[in-house]
């Protein structure tokens, strides 16, 4: 059974994600809403985090680097700026796609192994990630014409 291998990537997935919203948080907290949603959303992953602990004590985890791995190569350093925070918001979006991926494909399993615990926590943490991704998607809408029409 590969369920362990999956735990492990959602975990180390979760956490990058917190981690880089605390970061755009930081270096863009001279937007209006960046700094406060960007804490609380980050709040969300590490709630994710906190709530596999019997799931993991009961089908272990092998820890994966992909996500650090991912993060790393995605924010490589502060960025200043309008089009920053859009990169920056960008690069939040594709973290959190990568943490709905693997809470599906844990519901996927949790289906097969009529697992309702694993199940129900694949769907609440699922749908918390898409509600991160959906402000996401909307602040940068909201942030792309100004920065990347308007002359600096």
């Amino acid at each position: 059974m590969h369920v362990a291998e999956y735990l492990g990537l959602v975990h180390a997935s979760e956490q990058s994600l917190a981690a880089s919203f605390r970061t755009v948080a930081k270096h863009h907290g001279d937007e209006p809403d960046i700094m406060q949603t960007c804490q609380f959303l980050a709040g969300w992953s590490d709630a994710h985090v906190v709530a596999l602990t019997p799931i993991v004590a009961r089908y272990t985890e092998q820890w994966e680097d992909e996500p650090e791995d991912l993060s790393e190569v995605l924010f490589r350093g502060p960025r200043k700026g309008a089009v920053a925070l859009i990169r920056d918001l960008h690069d939040l979006w594709l973290l959190a796609n990568e943490v709905k991926l693997c809470w599906t494909v844990l519901n996927q399993a949790a289906q097969a192994l009529r697992d309702g615990e694993l199940e129900n926590q694949c769907m609440e943490s699922g749908a918390q990630t898409e509600r991160q991704i959906m402000w996401l998607m909307t602040r940068i809408k909201q942030a792309a014409p100004q920065a990347l029409v308007v002359a600096e």
